[in-house]
């Protein structure tokens, strides 16, 4: 990690490869969740790029017993 690098549990967004690792869900599962919920308050396209609101991401992560 370079020292200009921010640490992911500080970022507002991850990308699918960081939320993956982060949140130990394969990328397919969450690239499948994402097409799923296109209108999800933890979800947001920069492009065709997904980005992911981590704290929001969280919240439902909480509340889920199985994904």
């Amino acid at each position: 990690m370079n020292n200009n690098d921010i640490p992911v549990w500080e970022k507002y967004t991850l990308t699918i490869e960081e939320a993956s690792k982060y949140f130990r869900i394969g990328e397919n599962k969450l690239r499948r969740l994402a097409e799923e919920k296109k209108d999800a308050g933890w979800l947001i396209m920069n492009g065709n790029r997904i980005q992911i609101k981590r704290r929001q991401f969280e919240k439902v992560i909480d509340k889920l017993d199985a994904i």
